[in-house]
């Protein structure tokens, strides 16, 4: 039987490692405890390394890159893909489907119209934007299974995977630290998806505070095990949400914005009207799957709230948040479904 003498022993013995490399555009950061410090840092250094190895086949600015070669070539001839990177896209093929066309992988001629392809964002023209939308659309993407390959059914279309593939990244990479024997882990890409291995060694569940959308810190959500570094975040949280084997993702207009006629137009675009999600101004997903979260909660963000419900229904158990301002309205307006609001 487990006395506290031995569960303090243990916490004793407990050490803590923290990795961290830039990949994707952003920083992925793991912090691992265990009674093994070498072990737990080659498990982190694995889990990186599967990182970068992803975004050699998922990135867009990547030449090399098969997402590059699909772009290039599919709308001449089908393009093979290595086996993982296909079913990704028929994962997303699915999640388009069950959002009723919100997410949308072949955003990209709309992603480069309005300016984030690479850059901060500008205004087009109507006209721009009309014909960025004809090369837009999941039902125009072939996958052949046999073969595992991409065709364009429509010329100019291409892939743009940031609204999943950074998900998918930190959930591969918590699947190498469970297959390396790792039980107590958070990583996190960005701080905008986050996945939850175990609990700490001195907690039930792994704190994750979601910030407002109109708080001044770069990040979406801070990732803490101590109430008083919580606390000191102030009035900035909305929620803190306790995480164990799952991930949240939290998307955000403010990540990439720019101004402009007096209104905020952010780098979610919304496929069925070519413009630029104004539904919402943050939405979170809590799910087992760090890829799910981030294709949902980007779902959720071009919804808003009309799309609520419709989003949290997807999936048994999802947790969800959601922060917007009505159109006129100063107020925030915030609502979540299993989250506890404004919580330590």
């Amino acid at each position: 039987m487990e006395t506290r003498e031995t569960r303090d022993a243990a916490l004793h013995r407990m050490k803590t490692v923290a990795v961290a490399r830039r990949a994707m555009a952003t920083r992925f950061e793991i912090l691992l405890h265990g009674d093994d410090v070498i072990k737990l840092r080659a498990a982190g250094e694995e889990a990186l390394n599967e990182v970068e190895r992803l975004e050699a086949h998922l990135s867009l600015y990547r030449t090399a890159s098969d997402i590059s070669r699909v772009n290039a070539r599919a709308s001449v001839e089908p393009v093979r893909v290595e086996p993982g990177l296909f079913r990704l896209l028929q994962h997303a093929q699915k999640l388009h489907r069950e959002s009723g066309g919100v997410f949308d992988i072949t955003i990209a001629p709309l992603v480069r119209c309005w300016g984030f392809m690479g850059g901060t964002g500008q205004m087009p023209e109507e006209e721009e934007i009309q014909e960025a939308r004809t090369r837009v659309g999941m039902d125009q993407m072939a996958l052949g299974e046999e073969d595992f390959t991409v065709r364009f059914l429509r010329e100019g279309m291409m892939l743009d995977l940031g609204a999943i593939g950074k998900g998918y990244a930190v959930e591969r990479a918590a699947e190498i630290l469970v297959e390396a024997g790792v039980t107590s882990a958070l990583i996190h890409g960005g701080t905008s998806t986050v996945h939850a291995v175990g609990s700490p060694p001195d907690a039930e569940a792994w704190k994750v505070a979601v910030q407002s959308p109109e708080a001044q810190a770069v990040s979406a959500c801070q990732l803490s095990q101590t109430e008083a570094s919580l606390q000191s975040l102030g009035d900035s949280i909305l929620a803190v949400v306790p995480l164990k084997d799952e991930a949240m993702s939290v998307s955000a207009v403010h990540g990439r914005s720019f101004m402009a006629q007096g209104k905020t137009y952010g780098h979610v675009i919304d496929p069925r009207t070519g413009y630029p999600a104004q539904n919402a101004l943050l939405a979170a997903v809590v799910l087992p799957s760090a890829t799910e979260t981030d294709a949902l909660s980007t779902a959720l963000l071009t919804l808003g709230a009309m799309g609520h419900r419709q989003i949290a229904g997807l999936r048994d158990g999802m947790r969800t948040l959601l922060a917007c301002r009505m159109e006129g309205d100063e107020e925030l307006r915030v609502e979540s479904q299993g989250i506890n609001l404004k919580t330590v």
